[in-house]
């Protein structure tokens, strides 16, 4: 019987399942999601969110602490200056699992494994439902302003005598007399 054992030991030995881990937790933090075994993503969100949860407090001791668990440099940089500044508002819950069904050749559960605050489809719906209001039965009370009123607001107003408005008539009758003046000038230029 497992009774109390919480502990998913993956079928590996302890140095083997803490290397695993380490270098899965490098990976989520640096590429930002993976995809993985559904076993594998429980047993790394319980193991990389504490270490998101310490790099909140930029100290010595925190990137001393994080780096003895990930063992890569590059990892420990890219978490404590770009992960803690967007998880700094965030009090837990950093990981999402998204199941993706069963591995074809072993029928194993696969799942992408994500840093929430990194996914920009997940993260518009929600800014896309916040911004959306009630609607009340009786209207927003407001008058909506159409396209036209809209222009001429921000239009600046013309005086008199720039706005000139041009008909297919006028513009032709303008064109002859230019023509006109055009042959008489040149006429007086040749005598």
């Amino acid at each position: 019987m497992r009774h109390n054992r919480t502990i998913n030991h993956l079928g590996r030995t302890a140095t083997h399942r803490s290397a695993m881990l380490a270098n899965m937790a490098s990976s989520l933090i640096i590429h930002k999601r993976i995809a993985t075994t559904l076993a594998k993503a429980k047993a790394l969100r319980s193991y990389v969110e504490p270490l998101l949860t310490k790099s909140k407090t930029d100290s010595v001791h925190s990137r001393r602490t994080v780096f003895s668990y990930l063992g890569n440099k590059d990892a420990a940089k890219e978490l404590f200056r770009e992960v803690s500044q967007k998880i700094a508002d965030r009090p837990g819950g950093y990981t999402r699992i998204l199941k993706t069904g069963t591995r074809l050749g072993d029928q194993a559960e696969m799942c992408i494994i994500e840093l929430v605050d990194y996914n920009e489809v997940m993260t518009g719906e929600k800014e896309a439902k916040a911004a959306k209001k009630g609607r009340s039965r009786r209207g927003s009370g407001k008058k909506t302003e159409t396209k036209e009123e809209k222009t001429t607001a921000q239009a600046p107003k013309a005086s008199k005598e720039e706005v000139v408005e041009e008909t297919p008539e006028v513009t032709d009758e303008v064109k002859e007399e230019e023509n006109a003046k055009e042959e008489t000038e040149g006429a007086e230029e040749k005598e």
